[in-house]
């Protein structure tokens, strides 16, 4: 239960059009970015959230397996970007250790009959890295072994995500510098998802035809990945 000064997540409660949430002092309506992030002092951590006090208030924060290994010890200084989710009798606020992560949550949460909490608990299962290189190259096997991921769930996010997981990894589209662009779109992007050093120099080098031939980041990314994974 949470002790006096915390917010919980059900506990910002909406009282009508135009109502102040208590402890935020802000307008109760609005989006997602409507709380961006947080920073502040870690006061607990739950089953399947933490505590951050800023300012005297307890801001509860659902957050993945993995985010929650990587914040340290009670009592330290914490940074979290923020997922704010409005509902009609509650807001939840949805915390995340980097962008890659929340942009990738935010993905997953436009998947009809994928919510925040499933979403989370995906995240929690997978890195949110590897989650985006076994979706772009369509691994199906891999994305099976995240606890509540079965095939046809699987094929799902293959269909329904591969391209917006491409343009999260990439960052940037390819701009008009021709292929010496794109190969550095290209390689910034393995990046991002984690690849480091020569083998991503060996991916690219594969590809330099190709993109000298004209195909694009969307195009080469996938491939890139499948030479990574192979």
């Amino acid at each position: 239960m949470a002790g006096p000064g915390t917010a919980t997540a059900g506990c910002l409660r909406r009282r009508g059009r135009g109502a102040v949430s208590p402890a935020l002092g802000r307008p109760a309506g609005g989006g997602s970015d409507m709380i961006a992030s947080v920073r502040g002092r870690l006061a607990r951590r739950e089953s399947d959230s933490v505590v951050v006090e800023v300012g005297g208030v307890g801001l509860r924060l659902f957050v993945s397996r993995r985010t929650a290994e990587r914040l340290g010890a009670e009592g330290g200084q914490v940074d979290l970007l923020v997922h704010t989710q409005v509902k009609e009798d509650a807001i939840n606020l949805f915390g995340f250790d980097d962008e890659v992560e929340r942009d990738v949550f935010e993905q997953l949460i436009s998947m009809n009959g994928l919510g925040p909490r499933m979403a989370i608990n995906i995240l929690g299962g997978m890195d949110a890295r590897e989650l985006a290189v076994a979706v772009c190259s369509g691994d199906i096997a891999r994305l099976c072994t995240v606890p509540g991921i079965g095939k046809k769930k699987a094929e799902r996010l293959i269909v329904h995500l591969k391209e917006r997981l491409l343009a999260v990894a990439g960052k940037q589209e390819a701009g008009p510098g021709g292929a010496r662009q794109v190969i550095d779109d290209l390689r910034s992007a393995l990046a991002n998802l984690g690849f480091k050093g020569a083998e991503v120099e060996q991916a690219v080098g594969t590809l330099q035809q190709r993109a000298a031939d004209g195909e694009q980041l969307e195009a080469l990314l996938p491939e890139a990945l499948r030479l990574l994974r192979g």
